[in-house]
């Protein structure tokens, strides 16, 4: 009996001792030090891929011719995308309207509007599109937005730079401060951007403002434009807490 509750004591004694140890959810033992450091990335990639709108509006006495017009024209319009390598696929509705015109020199007829969202899966044959676009009518141009086919790829470089540039720096305080770095902790998503693409990361920021998309485009009635690929930067960041040690 007298052992039992000997056993009993030393089991309430070392709660005891272990309460002394300090709980950090951090995951930082008593003998570490906690270094937090937020860091940024970037990448370049050329845009592969363009994505822009083409469509045709006309006028006409009565909804329904303005509508027969408007379905052949966009047709057209169509026909001429795919003659230039433009897949069906790569073609879709975007929108289709009909309305009277209540005001202006054209009060009392109809207009007829149907647009048509394309992507060009060579950014290099993004200008013959709009050209055929154009070409075949179309009076309704916008775009052109570049993009990456593969928009992670180039994500994920400019991730991987930033946590290269956190490492760095965390290495530099833990040198000047006569420690090193035990492992790491924690990596947080703090988002960014890849041009007009807002990545949401784990680590709330206010997104950024919008990138102008650097390309140049003639107006519809010249029958085409120049299309300049340029540069795509993928810029993000991260958070990372990292355990120090004395050397």
């Amino acid at each position: 009996m007298a052992v039992s509750k000997f056993r009993l004591v030393l089991g309430v004694l070392a709660l005891a001792g272990c309460s002394d140890a300090r709980y950090d959810p951090r995951g930082v033992d008593h003998d570490e030090t906690l270094l937090s450091v937020s860091a940024t990335g970037e990448a370049e990639t050329r845009p592969d891929e363009a994505r822009f709108q083409a469509g045709i509006s006309n006028w006409a006495a009565t909804a329904r011719a303005a509508s027969e017009a408007n379905a052949a024209q966009i047709r057209e319009i169509v026909a001429a995308l795919r003659g230039v390598g433009v897949a069906e696929k790569d073609i879709q509705t975007r929108t289709v309207g009909v309305q009277r015109i209540d005001y202006g020199d054209r009060r009392g007829q109809y207009q007829a509007s149907n647009v048509v969202a394309v992507t060009v899966r060579d950014v290099d044959e993004t200008a013959a599109a709009v050209t055929a676009a154009t070409d075949a009518g179309a009076n309704i141009v916008g775009g052109p937005d570049l993009r990456m086919s593969d928009p992670e790829k180039a994500a994920n470089s400019a991730y991987g730079a930033a946590y290269r540039a956190a490492r760095a720096r965390a290495e530099a305080f833990a040198e000047a401060a006569g420690m090193e770095i035990a492992r790491v902790l924690s990596i947080r998503d703090g988002g960014g951007s890849q041009g007009m693409r807002y990545f949401p990361g784990a680590v709330p920021v206010a997104p950024p403002p919008p990138v102008a998309i650097e390309a140049a485009m003639a107006r519809p009635e010249e029958g085409g434009g120049i299309v300049m690929a340029g540069q795509t930067t993928s810029a993000v960041s991260v958070q990372v807490d990292f355990a120090l040690v004395p050397r």
